[in-house]
């Protein structure tokens, strides 16, 4: 693959800019696309994206833009739009982008109307171009401060993974690669409806234990969904899958976690969800328990989480449901009679 010399990342938010940021570091030019003309005439004019990174430079080697035109010539593109819009921009794509060119989604997430995972959608749409996903336990916030953060890179091959994460490392920013695409996407997405869950249980001051144990069993689920949707275990249990979930079920910096707390703490769904920031767990929870009804895995938990935001149950009683499931042996390996 040759040398990096034109990267794209598509999306303007906190991670995006902070990927950018990386990007900058490996590149010539990193065109760093919004699609608010006036919030890229900001970030022209300041330098710094106030509205999503605050107090963090770009790289002097990035352009904001607001024309996909501009990124015509990249030679990798980073979509670190939401989940929910990776198709549109995808399509967007298509008449600019020559093929071949790598695309690496970093979105967490699964498209709600049609149930495909990420990268279903860039293949379905954009055939012709090597497909990666981008995950792990990883802060925009902590990326942007260059404090130590590890991330996994997923694609077809080891030789396409490699290459492309050459183009993002950074001392502090460190990049494993892996084969299993489908595992890393399901650990980054399941991982967001359980911090909901256990945004909630802190919110509810039901103690430590309750998060420790909310994290455990959690994991159980995403396993079971995992490897039913052919993911291996050992990814599940590595960095974008565990070690994301731990990060994201632990912090305030997590917005999905936020988010639970608040529902935790009384507020409505419609309360906890005005303030205008990007909560993926929200979008991801219904079209996960779907899927894992599908091929009847159980996920608890996660079909809580659902319920609540759905407003179809309240907090207490999906916590009293959750505890009066019948007892059962724990089966935390590859078993296929898991519960």
């Amino acid at each position: 693959m040759p040398e990096r010399t034109h990267i794209a990342v598509l999306g303007a938010g906190a991670w995006g800019t902070a990927l950018a940021n990386l990007a900058a570091r490996n590149a010539a030019k990193v065109h760093l696309w919004a699609h608010d003309a006036t919030h890229v005439a900001e970030m022209a004019a300041t330098g710094v994206n106030a509205r999503r990174l605050p107090g963090v430079p770009l790289a002097f080697n990035i352009v904001p833009t607001a024309s996909l035109e501009d990124v015509a010539n990249a030679d990798v593109i980073l979509l670190a739009v939401p989940a929910q819009a990776v198709r549109e921009t995808a399509n967007a794509l298509i008449e600019i982008v020559a093929p071949g060119v790598p695309l690496i989604v970093c979105a967490k997430g699964i498209e709600r109307a049609t149930g495909l995972f990420l990268s279903d959608v860039m293949a379905e749409v954009l055939p012709a171009h090597p497909q990666a996903v981008l995950s792990g336990p990883s802060f925009a916030e902590d990326v942007a401060k260059t404090l130590p953060t590890a991330v996994t890179l997923a694609a077809a091959d080891d030789a396409t993974a490699e290459a492309l994460a050459a183009t993002l490392a950074a001392p502090w920013f460190r990049l494993y690669h892996s084969r299993d695409i489908r595992g890393v996407e399901i650990g980054g997405a399941a991982k967001n409806v359980l911090a909901i869950a256990s945004g909630i249980a802190a919110g509810r001051g039901l103690g430590a234990s309750a998060g420790a144990a909310l994290i455990a069993r959690g994991f159980a689920e995403l396993s079971r969904f995992g490897r039913a949707f052919g993911a291996d275990i050992a990814t599940l249990a590595g960095l974008s899958g565990l070690g994301d979930l731990v990060l994201t079920c632990s912090s305030g910096q997590s917005r999905n976690f936020a988010l639970g707390l608040a529902l935790g703490r009384g507020a409505d769904v419609a309360t906890a969800t005005s303030d205008g920031k990007l909560t993926e767990g929200v979008f991801t929870s219904g079209v996960l328990v779907d899927l894992a009804h599908q091929k009847n895995i159980d996920m608890p938990i996660c079909e809580a989480v659902d319920a609540v935001l759905a407003e179809r149950i309240s907090i207490d009683a999906a916590i009293e449901a959750l505890l009066a499931r019948p007892r059962k042996a724990e089966f935390i390996g590859a078993r296929s009679d898991e519960r």
